[in-house]
């Protein structure tokens, strides 16, 4: 290979870089390389409920790493968490660079949730969430709040559809119960563009497409 590599005009030595947007050459010819190249691995994971998001538990309790495909070189990061008693989507990424940029807070990235609340919430409840409660760790609120019609009611209990712009610890159950009610049931059912597939059964993974990864590598990097 030597002297038919040039790197901007100059033909390469040996430990010299090439920069993004630099000409590349080999035997005078352009060197294109496809953005997949660089592209992160996302994989969109149906969490259920009993699994823990942590690769390991010291009471050997059962973790979603557990399922999750073998990765090598490197290992899945979580984008953010589910509790042991909450379910659905769940993102992993190979690119703790892009996990980062997901989970910052001034990204503001929408998490959706279905939730199934004992008692329902009366309409002062509802503007209350929507409004701002306060937490401990500071003022909350739903973005937005919706009850799921389609979803059948089963005695006192009644299903919503709740976004969050934010990720913060039990959130989604802090918040109904600082109004008095409590969440029997959480299902996340969508991160940022990305949605939990209809056909993804429980316990299992899959990875995400080129265009969907785009997507999520933007909302990264949208502030």
């Amino acid at each position: 290979m030597a002297g038919r590599v040039s790197v901007r005009g100059q033909t390469a030595k040996l430990g010299d870089r090439a920069a993004p947007g630099d000409e590349l050459l080999l035997d005078g010819k352009p060197v294109r390389f496809s953005a997949a190249a660089s592209q992160p691995r996302v994989i969109a994971y149906h969490k259920p409920v009993g699994e823990l998001v942590t690769r390991s538990d010291p009471e050997g309790r059962p973790t979603v790493f557990d399922r999750l495909p073998k990765l090598s070189p490197g290992r899945w990061v979580s984008i953010g968490r589910l509790d042991l008693n909450s379910s659905g989507l769940l993102l992993f990424t190979n690119s703790g660079e892009l996990a980062n940029q997901l989970m910052h807070p001034r990204q503001e990235i929408e998490r959706e949730y279905e939730v199934r609340v004992q008692g329902g919430l009366s309409a002062e409840a509802i503007q209350r969430l929507l409004s701002g409660v306060e937490l401990k760790d500071g003022p909350a609120r739903f973005l937005r709040l919706d009850s799921i019609k389609e979803r059948k009611d089963t005695g006192i209990n009644r299903w919503y559809r709740v976004v969050l712009a934010e990720g913060r610890n039990r959130e989604v159950r802090r918040l109904v119960e600082a109004v008095g009610s409590r969440v029997s049931r959480l299902l996340r059912v969508r991160f940022g563009p990305v949605s939990l597939p209809l056909d993804l059964p429980s316990g299992h993974a899959r990875e995400l497409g080129s265009k969907a990864v785009e997507q999520i590598v933007r909302a990264g990097k949208s502030c």
